[in-house]
């Protein structure tokens, strides 16, 4: 694997691998400290950050490696200097380029110019690590094959990414949201020719009903980043997909719930299912330490 834009990036063996070893650093973290000495990478953000940013600096600083933070205000991506220019002069500083940008284009574009592996830390099309720390997260709980997971409110790029993971994992992941909102034919296509290889499965409707009996249900803002002047339109419209004590009951009765975080409490999920006891939504915001970890360790490596 040279860039990881995408989950399929990884491809099938890489994806078991890569859980497979954020589960071990989380349990002995000594067993990779200092690994990677002298290496950098570049953490760059268009978009601000909590969970990515502390995440991904830490991971970096726990085997050793020295992470360089780079703000737009800073870099001016597209902007101030041309894709392929940034690209190609931070590829001679730099191991590991990772990229938080609104557009998935000027995230392909530094890849194409750059000769180090290209992380993709969040675009509008896919969100890959927070995936793989959804999936460690399922995996703390059950075997990820046949697990069904119930993903409520906007097709977006958290839904991309887990449709694209679970399908490779065998997984059925639902997604359900209102028309004008569901996630990209092409992502669910490619989904779907995944799971069909896995014994997996992919639904894509507008009925919350089919949440019932899930294992996991997954909610995540209405309206992301970069999409505020919509958030009032999109109040009404998602209203009846907000995840209610309620409509959480009709999943399996030892269903996690999950939100990639940060929350918009008594908007998208009320505050008596965040805080529920079957909630895992700070393990989730753990796991994407030891979920980037992995991934660095497995492109380093």
């Amino acid at each position: 694997m040279t860039d990881f834009l995408m989950t399929t990036d990884l491809g099938g063996e890489g994806l078991r691998a890569v859980l497979d070893r954020a589960a071990t650093v989380k349990t002995d973290p000594e067993g990779v400290a200092d690994s990677h000495v002298g290496r950098t990478v570049g953490l760059f953000f268009q978009k601000p950050s909590t969970r990515t940013r502390v995440s991904c600096e830490v991971a970096c600083v726990d085997i050793g490696a020295h992470p360089v933070v780079l703000k737009q205000d800073e870099v001016g991506l597209g902007k101030r200097e041309a894709v392929q220019d940034v690209a190609r002069t931070l590829d001679r500083y730099l191991d590991v380029l990772a990229f938080r940008v609104f557009d998935h284009s000027d995230l392909i574009g530094v890849a194409q110019h750059a000769a180090a592996p290209v992380i993709n830390l969040l675009s509008d099309i896919s969100h890959p690590c927070q995936a793989l720390a959804d999936l460690q997260t399922i995996g703390e709980h059950r075997p990820l094959p046949g697990t069904t997971v119930a993903f409520v409110g906007d097709g977006n790029n958290v839904a991309h990414s887990l449709m694209l993971s679970g399908a490779m994992s065998g997984m059925h992941i639902v997604v359900i949201g209102p028309d004008g909102y569901q996630p990209s034919t092409e992502i669910t296509s490619r989904a779907e020719e995944l799971a069909r290889a896995t014994g997996g499965a992919i639904t894509v409707t507008t009925d919350p009903e089919a949440m019932r009996a899930a294992d996991v249900v997954y909610t995540d803002v209405w309206a992301s980043m970069g999409q505020e002047d919509e958030a009032s339109g999109r109040g009404s419209v998602f209203a009846p997909y907000q995840v209610t004590a309620d409509l959480f009951a009709i999943a399996d009765p030892q269903a996690l719930f999950m939100h990639c975080l940060p929350a918009h409490r008594d908007e998208e999920v009320v505050d008596a299912v965040i805080e529920h006891e079957r909630s895992v939504v700070f393990d989730q915001a753990e796991n994407r330490m030891h979920a980037f970890k992995a991934l660095l360790l497995h492109v380093l490596d």
